[in-house]
C-alpha cells in the first residue's frame, strides 16, 4: 500500500517548485524593467559614441536613429523590445549591426561558460579537498600556512594579481599566449570553425563531469583500496575515448589551440576562487564535527576516514554547494575583468563593449542572459538543499 506520508510530500514538493516558478518569473520580469532603463539613463548613446564630432547634420543623425530603432521614448522603446523578447527576439546589436542579439549571445556565451566551468569546478575541487584536510589537521603548522595562503589568494585585488600572471607566464616565460581566443594565423581557409569546436569542446567536457559523477556515486560504498583503482579506471577510460574522439576527426591540434589559450585565464581565476572554498569547506567541517551524528559514528567504532568522508563532508557540502552554484550563475556576466585583461571575447567583454558604445540591445540581451541563469541558480540551491539534507522539508 503506497505510503500517504511519501505522497503527501511529493505534492508539498510540487506546490513549492510551482510557487517559486512564479516568483522567479516576476522577479525577472522586475529585473529587466530595472535592467532597461538603467541603462537607457546612462550618459551619451550610440550615435554620439560612434560618430562623435562627425560631419553628419542633425537630419542626417535622425533618420540614422530612426533606422536603427533609436526614435521614441524610452518606454516606447522598452515596450517594443519585450515584444520582441516574448517571441524569442532581442533585437538587432548597434555596433555589430545588422546581427541579431541572440546571434551574438550563442556565439559568446559558450566561452564564458567553458572558461568559468573549468576554473568554478578546478577551485571547487581542490579546495574542497583542502578544506577537508585543514579540518582534520586542526592547530597544525600545515593548517597556518595553507591558511595563510588561502587567505591571501581569496583576497587578492583581481586585476593586479591576472596582470602579475599575465605579465610572468605570457610575457617573461612566454609559456602561454597573450590573449585572444585562439591562434588566427592557424584557423586558415580549410579550418573548421572555431565556434563549432568549442562548442563541441564544452560538450564534452560536460559529458567527462557527468562520466566522473556517475563513476564517484556508483562506487561510494566500495572499500577505499577497490573504490580508488575503479575511479581511476573509469576516468581514465573515459579521457582515452575523449581524446580519440578528436584525434580521428582530425580536430586535435585546433582543440590543443583553445585549450592553450585557455589555460592562463583558468589559473587565475582557479588561483583568485580557491581559497574561498578551501575556507569555507573548513568552517562548515569544523562546525559539522560538533554534530550528534558524528558523535555517534565514532561512538561506533567507524573508521575516521569513514567518518570524515560520508558524515562530516556531506554535511558540511550545503553552504559549499550553494556558494558553488551561485558562483557559476554569476560567473557569466561577471567576468569583465578577466576578459578583459585577456582579450577573451566572451559575455564579460562582450557586456563592456556594449556598455562603452550605448549599445542597449545588445547589453540588455546579455544582462537578461546572466539575469535568468542567477534566477535558475537559486531555485537549483533550494532543490540541492532538500536533496543532500534530508531534515530539509518545504511546507
Amino acid at each position: 500500500m503506497p505510503d500517504p506520508r511519501g505522497w503527501k510530500s511529493e505534492t508539498v514538493m510540487r506546490r513549492y517548485v510551482v510557487l517559486r516558478l512564479g516568483q522567479i518569473v516576476l522577479t525577472y520580469f522586475l529585473f529587466l524593467v530595472l535592467i532597461y532603463f538603467l541603462l537607457e539613463a546612462l550618459p551619451g548613446n550610440f550615435l554620439g559614441a560612434l560618430f562623435g564630432e562627425s560631419r553628419l547634420t542633425a537630419g542626417q543623425l535622425d533618420a540614422l536613429g530612426a533606422q536603427l530603432g533609436l526614435q521614441g521614448s524610452a518606454a516606447e522603446r522598452f515596450l517594443q523590445w519585450m515584444g520582441g523578447f516574448l517571441r524569442g527576439d532581442l533585437g538587432i546589436s548597434l555596433s555589430q549591426y545588422p546581427r541579431p542579439v541572440m546571434e551574438i549571445l550563442a556565439e559568446r556565451a559558450p566561452r564564458t561558460l567553458a572558461l568559468f566551468l573549468a576554473a568554478t569546478l578546478l577551485s571547487f575541487s581542490f579546495g574542497f579537498f583542502a578544506g577537508k584536510i585543514l579540518a582534520m589537521r586542526r592547530g597544525t603548522a600545515f593548517e597556518t600556512t595553507v591558511t595563510v595562503g588561502g587567505i591571501t589568494l581569496y583576497t587578492v585585488f583581481t586585476p593586479w594579481f591576472a596582470l602579475w600572471l599575465l605579465w610572468i607566464f605570457a610575457y617573461a616565460l612566454r609559456l602561454f599566449p597573450v590573449g585572444k581566443f585562439i591562434t588566427y594565423e592557424m584557423w586558415e581557409a580549410g579550418a573548421p570553425d572555431a565556434n563549432a569546436v568549442f562548442r563541441h569542446l564544452l560538450l564534452g567536457g560536460l559529458m567527462l563531469a557527468m562520466v566522473a559523477w556517475a563513476v564517484f556515486r556508483r562506487t561510494a560504498r566500495l572499500i577505499p583500496a577497490r573504490k580508488r583503482a575503479v575511479r581511476t579506471a573509469s576516468i581514465a577510460a573515459a579521457l582515452l575515448v575523449f581524446c580519440g574522439y578528436w584525434i580521428v576527426t582530425g580536430q586535435a591540434a585546433y582543440v590543443l589551440d583553445i585549450l592553450y589559450h585557455m589555460a592562463l585565464p583558468v589559473l587565475t581565476l582557479t588561483l583568485i576562487s580557491f581559497g574561498g572554498t578551501m575556507l569555507l569547506t573548513r568552517s562548515s567541517m569544523l562546525e559539522t564535527m560538533r554534530e550528534d551524528y558524528v558523535l555517534l559514528a565514532r561512538a561506533k567504532g567507524l573508521p575516521e576516514s569513514e567518518i570524515r568522508d560520508r558524515h562530516i563532508a556531506r554535511g558540511a557540502l550545503l553552504p559549499v554547494v550553494t556558494t558553488l552554484v551561485f558562483s557559476l550563475a554569476f560567473a557569466i556576466g561577471g567576468g569583465v575583468i578577466t576578459e578583459s585583461i585577456f582579450s577573451w571575447e566572451g559575455m564579460g567583454y562582450t557586456l563592456m563593449e556594449a556598455v562603452t558604445l550605448s549599445d542597449i540591445p545588445l547589453a540588455v540581451g546579455a544582462m537578461a542572459f546572466t539575469g535568468l541563469l542567477v534566477l535558475a541558480a537559486h531555485l537549483a540551491a533550494d532543490l540541492l538543499y532538500a536533496f543532500l539534507d534530508p531534515r530539509i522539508r518545504y511546507g
